[in-house]
Formats: structure tokens, C-alpha cells, sequence
């Protein structure tokens, strides 16, 4: 449709925002993708980009019960038997403001039989010389308290090498150990000397990692940092702040077809299936609103 993408730009940093789910669909450092970016028409694959709310990842059997009502989200991964990333990913989002290097999106989720509350939702791409900063804001304007919990789904790029070449550091003590075959949480685990401990960075080689991280090291303002290096030296950070006390991290592994085409890092406000184990979800009063920031910024061979 006319007007789905808006393009932005700033130095030798260029974005493509769209309505479609409110994703960033490119990211550009000259001619360097620093994402895995989409084509302009079509379905997202693997949700790439994309606003995850108001629960990120999975909701186990797309069921729930909130102040003692019952709820039932589609299930959209029938083969896990899920409803994943939410809601937002199927409601229709509009530009709302837009400049050269700044754009607003929004969308509104409707209080029913998926949902208790009504939320307004935006979320800011904007960029300067530090790279594209991301902020998503959620506001309560139904009559009923709503659960809460968002994440962004960008798909990270070091370089031109294979993702088993890039090395990872991921700040995180802890992860959540989850089932095989539906990836539902099972319990926290230490990450110490295991596969998932890249505390110190460490090439990735063939490790599989689709889980939730916790325990993360933050400096003194509360950020967090995740950074993936190409043997070349490029390089790509995602930062977040302690709103987001989880990060999901996924190396894009696929059964079928291309995969592990770049590395997902997710800062997650919750772990998943937080609407049945009511892990560090937020609860949205009437009226009240929940916002949080992240930053995705190149990394050169001279600065990284």
C-alpha cells in the first residue's frame, strides 16, 4: 500500500520503518546491513523487526486468565501450539509523525475476548550519529487493568562472514532452560562454562541458542550491551536499559530453507509465557502508560 515504508537517514546511517507490525525493516551503516532486513510486500519472515506486544514470545496454548476472566489469543504456531509475539504483529499501525531522520508509528490494541485492556501503542525509530535508538510506549486507555510486556525483534549482522564465525559477547549469568519441542519454559539455569556462556566473547560456532537470558551485567546507568564481531573487524551493539530485564537471543535456525542469516537479540520486559508464571510483568493501570529504549549502533573495525 502507498505510504507502508518511511525511510530515514542520518550521516552514513539509513533506516526503512513500516507499518507492517511497526517493524524496522533495514538498517544501513553505508553499505553495510547491520540487520536482516525484508522485502517491501509479503509477509515478514521470522518476524523480523517486527514490535512484539503485548506478551513477547510464546503464550502456551493461547491461553490465559487475568483478574479472573478467561482469555484466548489465535494460536499462530500451530506445530508448538502457541500464540507468539503477541498482538500488535496483526493489528494495522500508521505513520503518525514523520521527518528526515525521526518516525512515529502507532497502533491500538482493542480490549475483547484476546485481551483485557485497550492500549495505545508507539514506538519512536530515530536516528543520529550513535545509530537508530527505538522507543516503544504503551498506554492504557481501557477501564480494566491490562498485563503487560513488550520486546523488538531485530535480527542482528557482524559482517560478511557466517554467523558461526562471529563471535558473541552477552553479558548474561543465567538463562531459561526450555522444553525441545515446544519451547515453553522449564526453570532457570547458570550459564557458567556451559554452551550459552559468552560472558566473555567467544566465536559462536554451531551452537543453537533460542532462549531467554537474565542476570545481566549493566554499567552504571543501567545499560546493557550485547555485541556480535565479524572476523573482519564490523561489527554490530544492541543496548538496552534496565526496563528490559530479559533478552532473548536466537541463532535463526531453520529446518527449511535458508537459515542462520543473523543473530536475534531481543530485549524482553518479561521471560516467556509471563501471562501464566506472572514473571516480571507489568500491570498496566487504567490511564497508565510503560515505555522503554534500545539502541542498535555500528561497530568499525577503528572503534570496535
Amino acid at each position: 500500500m502507498p505510504g507502508t515504508d518511511v525511510h530515514l537517514a542520518h550521516g552514513p546511517y539509513s533506516a526503512v520503518v513500516t507499518r507492517r507490525a511497526g517493524a524496522l525493516r533495514e538498517l544501513r551503516h553505508g553499505n553495510r546491513d547491520l540487520v536482516v532486513g525484508f522485502a517491501p510486500e509479503g509477509n515478514i519472515p521470522d518476524y523480523r523487526g517486527v514490535i512484539c506486544a503485548p506478551w513477547p514470545n510464546r503464550l502456551a496454548d493461547g491461553t490465559y486468565a487475568y483478574a479472573g476472566k478467561p482469555y484466548a489469543a489465535t494460536v499462530n504456531e500451530p506445530e508448538r501450539g502457541a500464540a507468539l509475539h503477541g498482538l500488535a504483529i496483526h493489528q494495522p499501525w500508521e505513520v503518525l509523525e514523520e521527518a528526515a531522520d525521526r518516525a512515529v508509528l502507532g497502533c491500538r490494541i482493542p480490549a475483547g475476548p484476546e485481551y483485557p485492556g485497550e492500549l495505545d501503542l508507539t514506538v519512536t525509530y530515530s536516528l543520529s550519529g550513535d545509530g537508530l535508538r527505538g522507543t516503544v510506549r504503551a498506554v492504557n486507555t481501557g477501564s480494566a487493568a491490562a498485563p503487560y510486556g513488550v520486546c523488538p525483534h531485530p535480527y542482528l549482522v557482524a559482517g560478511p562472514s557466517p554467523l558461526d564465525d562471529w563471535s558473541l559477547e552477552l553479558p548474561a549469568d543465567a538463562y531459561l532452560e526450555v522444553t525441545p519441542d515446544r519451547l515453553l519454559p522449564v526453570g532457570m539455569r547458570q550459564v557458567g562454562g556451559g554452551a550459552f556462556d559468552f560472558r566473555s566473547p567467544r566465536r559462536l560456532g554451531d551452537v543453537k541458542i533460542d532462549h531467554a537470558f537474565t542476570d545481566i551485567s549493566r554499567d552504571g546507568h543501567g545499560l546493557a550491551r550485547v555485541r556480535v564481531l565479524d572476523p573482519s573487524g564490523t561489527g554490530v551493539e544492541l543496548e538496552w536499559g534496565a526496563e528490559w530485564p530479559w533478552v532473548q537471543v536466537h541463532t535463526g535456525d531453520k529446518p527449511v530453507g535458508p537459515d542462520r542469516l543473523g543473530l536475534a537479540v531481543e530485549p524482553m520486559t518479561c521471560p516467556p509465557d509471563a501471562l501464566h508464571s506472572g514473571t516480571d510483568l507489568v500491570h498496566l493501570q487504567p490511564g497508565a502508560s510503560h515505555s522503554a529504549e534500545w539502541t542498535i549502533r555500528a561497530l568499525t573495525p577503528q572503534a570496535g
